[in-house]
């Protein structure tokens, strides 16, 4: 009986120290500040400006929102690092910044085109720092002024930044969703080089840091992906416009979802929206001389005919498959141009020839860059139509004059 008392006694005593104990870095929510976004641009004497945007509580809650006060607030400091800044920026913070619900990360292109790996050490190395946000190119800007934009429909900007990427990623070609995991291995890679989506100001860029920016039907500024940078180790080389960025999801199997558009050859376009699509990459070396092979099999679906087209008829779906292929060939012809120009293999052909021929490699991938720009690469399209929808005969012809 004494034994089954004594047993007691430790189990309870067991249950109340795992009840009174907690974590040792355990943190209330109310001591500190949660950063969605953050942005670095270049300052003066070599240092950095960063930027976090903090979503204020008062001014996003559900039952009693704050009309008065916006639903996030920019904290900026400048240091010789970025950890410095961060630090540097309590003395104007009223609490502690929280990093691991960050959504957004926005270079300046000043900035990306100065080098973007020193900052990246802080956001590879820091323990509070996932590495599920994305990484953007602010286009034409800094990164003060995307983060610093009233946006419609979401009210925190840094979420309506991530929401809008992961969708475009998944149904328009032109964008890439790149992770801080993703940037680091291609920017140390010597078989690929790496990309990031480009983010602007359209409309007008001083409205867009007013509120009255979101009480409007049509707003007077937005903030829009337009385009991806091109990167040649930790530095932006260049731009790649809407066509070449399709060609880049092409060419790199990361096409999921877009739409191809056809001239008609009687006047007026068709389109196919791609549903499916995966792109093989295959290396051979020839007489010492490399080259690339790319297959691309993609099936699509009629998305509109506005021209006289029977799709009904298996001849002309023919033709419109083979219009596409070649519109697609196209594309990725003018992406590898663009990246040839700069000597960055942002499509990752060095790795292909790393892996069929790691021999040749070895000796060779010191210069990469220089045999890359004279790379042969011939692309291939398989293009099929699995459905043309609900007619087949577009009624345009037949609407009276």
């Amino acid at each position: 009986m004494k034994r089954r008392s004594v047993l007691l006694s430790c189990l309870l005593l067991l249950l109340l120290g795992l009840l009174v104990s907690g974590c040792w870095n355990r943190r209330e929510m109310n001591d500190l500040a949660i950063a969605v976004g953050m942005g670095i641009d270049k300052a003066d004497n070599g240092q950095y400006e960063v930027f976090v945007q903090v979503v204020d509580p008062s001014g996003v809650s559900a039952r009693k929102p704050s009309g008065d006060r916006a639903p996030v607030t920019l904290y900026s400091a400048k240091g010789s690092t970025v950890f410095q800044a961060i630090r540097r920026m309590t003395t104007i913070t009223p609490r502690k910044v929280y990093f691991s619900h960050l959504r957004i990360f926005v270079f300046g292109e000043e900035m990306a085109r100065e080098g973007i790996s020193k900052p990246l050490d802080f956001l590879s190395r820091d323990q509070e720092l996932r590495t599920d946000f994305y990484l953007v190119v602010a286009k034409g800007t800094t990164a003060r002024d995307i983060l610093n934009f009233y946006t419609p429909l979401d009210k925190i900007p840094a979420n309506k930044m991530y929401k809008s990427l992961e969708v475009s990623d998944k149904t328009w070609a032109p964008t890439v969703g790149v992770r801080l995991d993703d940037l680091i291995t291609n920017m140390t890679s010597y078989g690929k080089d790496a990309v990031l989506t480009g983010i602007l100001i359209q409309g007008d860029r001083e409205a867009g840091k007013k509120k009255k920016n979101v009480e409007l039907i049509e707003t007077q500024a937005l903030l829009k992906y337009s385009g991806i940078a091109i990167f040649k180790g930790d530095k932006l080389m260049g731009w790649m416009n809407e066509v070449e960025s399709k060609g880049y999801s092409n060419l790199t199997d990361n096409l999921q979802n877009t739409y191809v558009q056809i001239p008609c050859k009687s006047g007026g376009k068709a389109g196919v929206e791609v549903i499916h699509s995966k792109t093989k990459v295959k290396a051979k070396v020839t007489n010492n001389r490399p080259e690339i092979n790319v297959f691309i099999r993609t099936e699509a679906n009629v998305a509109d005919v506005e021209c006289e087209m029977d799709t009904s008829q298996q001849s002309t779906l023919h033709q419109l498959e083979q219009a596409a292929e070649q519109v697609m060939i196209s594309h990725s012809t003018k992406s590898l141009q663009r990246a040839q120009a700069v000597g960055a293999d942002i499509f990752g052909f060095g790795e292909a020839v790393h892996r069929a021929y790691p021999g040749y490699w070895n000796q060779h991938k010191e210069r990469w860059s220089e045999l890359f720009k004279e790379l042969p690469v011939n692309i291939q399209v398989d293009l099929k139509i699995v459905r043309t929808g609900t007619i087949g005969n577009s009624f345009l012809h037949d609407v009276k004059e």
